[in-house]
């Protein structure tokens, strides 16, 4: 019966999240661990919380280091890396709803001001 009881090849001894790993046959034969790097996350939308589309899945520090260039982390729109398309839509809707509210607003006081006052008997 072969061995196939395995040493870790760091340091690091406790069977942490970050101390995962693999076992691997190599090509002699024989067995060996690989380190398991902890899987990546999508980035989230900040308004509606859903994955974003068309944004690479990366580690923190991936995502901070030069290594991992900008069109990686964002897309090409408003509001790119950090809202979705729909929220986008949204807030480009409301903003446009609520100037058009701004405008009526001003139109009727407008029109009350030039309506003549009928006179006190």
């Amino acid at each position: 019966m072969k061995d196939t009881r395995l040493a870790f090849r760091r340091r690091h001894s406790y069977n942490t999240k970050s101390n995962k790993t693999r076992v691997v046959k190599t090509p002699g034969g024989k067995l060996a661990l690989l380190y398991v790097k902890k899987q990546a996350n999508v980035s989230k939308c900040g308004d509606c919380g859903e994955k974003l589309r068309g944004v690479k899945a990366l580690r923190p520090m991936q995502k901070k280091k030069s290594i991992s260039t900008k069109r990686l982390k964002h897309v090409s729109r408003a509001y790119g890396g950090a809202r979705c398309g729909k929220c986008v839509r949204q807030r480009i809707i409301r903003a446009f709803l609520i100037e058009e509210q701004k405008i009526v607003k001003r139109v009727l006081i407008d029109q009350q001001k030039a309506k003549p006052t009928p006179a006190g008997k």
